[in-house]
């Protein structure tokens, strides 16, 4: 027997007014509109909702319309597919797409067809947990089952789960990007087997998609029995081959988990390889962007040595020459490399004073190097970094006559 839905018409996201003068202006007319998908999902669950998506049964034209008319922007996303955007006047966005069929799939894209057969539409998407529709006042439709499924936080493929693949063989990334966000790290048996039979065509998917999925999975809560099955499944070398280390990955998930930070995928992602080189290899390959993968060459390439144990001068030495980021992704490497759970306090007082440190500046200019005789040009430079060295060792001192009597020394040592 399915079980009976809560509303959930008491979200403020669904009873904000905007979102209620958008639905009542796509419901006009005879036409039905209704929340679908993550909105639905993530309300059901107590996630956090970013996402409004709503399907309609107007045409994409009549859609449109009704968007502008109500006084919202309208912005065709994807009117091929159905899909155009709402924005309100404060910048929240609402996806809606009239109700479709596939009429052909390659895997990659699919060729629809418009419906009002909101059966139909609902056999076409990926898990059951997605195919929930809510009304304006929050009454959920669940025509396939889904909320059984999302209740037991089973990700679940409508239907035939190759057959669901085929049609999209990014859903092969997304059933365990699902099952680690949404399913507890507890993987469908069918779906998986379905995912390792058809593996092979994730290679006709554009690394900007499977880099988002990527992203999305190495920093879900349940990431680690995940990927350790998609090891298994020979998935994980497929779409990741230079992940080496999931063991030092367990333990950086362990980290973020039992203090309490917040996930960094980015972070994760450099946990999961072991060089510069290996770095370098998968951001050409997914295309990460420049920040993402030169943040993570870093990671692999700097020598500073951080161990949990550094004396305050020296954190603030390294932080001043490593630079914040830097050296708390050291830390977190150093940590999660650190076979001893009783040196957590110290990792993360390390953390802590890099948190709390504000990068001080060398009061040293051009007029003083000039009084002090130093020509203009390319040895103004040299000097301020000879300088400003021995300024670093000497911990940041902030007594001017020292440095201006190291000054002197420094032009003193020198011939012009």
């Amino acid at each position: 027997m399915a079980s009976e839905i809560p509303s959930i018409g008491m979200q403020m996201w669904l009873k904000d007014a905007e979102t209620q003068a958008l639905m009542a202006a796509l419901n006009a007319d005879g036409a039905v509109a209704r929340f679908v998908g993550g909105c639905v999902r993530n309300a059901l669950m107590g996630e956090p909702v970013t996402d409004v998506d709503i399907a309609t049964t107007d045409a994409p034209d009549a859609t449109a319309r009704k968007i502008e008319a109500a006084g919202f922007k309208m912005v065709p996303l994807g009117v091929d597919h159905g899909t155009v955007m709402a924005v309100g006047a404060a910048g929240r966005t609402y996806e809606v797409t009239t109700l479709r069929v596939d009429v052909e799939t390659d895997g990659r894209r699919a060729e629809v067809a418009f419906t009002g057969d909101w059966q139909g539409d609902a056999e076409r998407r990926d898990f059951t947990m997605n195919a929930l529709y809510a009304d304006a006042d929050g009454t959920v439709h669940d025509p396939l089952g889904g909320y059984d499924d999302l209740k037991a936080r089973k990700v679940r493929f409508i239907g035939d789960a190759a057959t669901r693949i085929e049609e999209d063989y990014l859903r092969i990334l997304r059933f365990f990007r699902f099952s680690a966000s949404y399913g507890g790290g507890v993987l469908d048996e069918t779906g998986l087997k379905a995912c390792a039979d058809n593996k092979a065509g994730l290679a006709q998917l554009s690394a900007e998609r499977v880099q988002t999925e990527l992203l999305k999975l190495v920093g879900a809560d349940h990431s680690v029995p995940v990927l350790r099955a998609m090891a298994a499944a020979g998935i994980l070398a497929d779409v990741l081959p230079e992940a080496s280390r999931l063991d030092r990955f367990e333990k950086a998930v362990d980290i973020e988990t039992t203090q309490l930070f917040s996930s960094d995928p980015v972070l994760r992602l450099g946990m999961l390889v072991d060089s510069a080189e290996a770095v370098e290899s998968a951001a050409r390959r997914l295309k990460l962007s420049n920040a993402d993968r030169d943040r993570i060459i870093a990671m692999h390439r700097d020598t500073t040595k951080i161990v949990c144990y550094l004396s305050m001068r020296e954190v603030r030495r390294a932080l001043y020459l490593m630079g914040l980021q830097l050296f708390k992704d050291r830390v977190m490497l150093g940590w999660a490399e650190d076979g001893k759970s009783t040196n957590a306090f110290q990792w993360r007082a390390l953390l802590a004073m890099g948190d709390s440190w504000e990068k001080p500046e060398l009061p040293l200019t051009g007029s003083m190097m000039k009084a002090a005789g130093v020509p203009e040009g390319p040895e103004m430079g040299r000097v301020h970094r000879e300088v400003e060295e021995w300024w670093i060792d000497s911990d940041f001192t902030d007594d001017e006559f020292s440095i201006i009597e190291r000054l002197k020394a420094v032009v003193q040592a020198t011939v012009y």
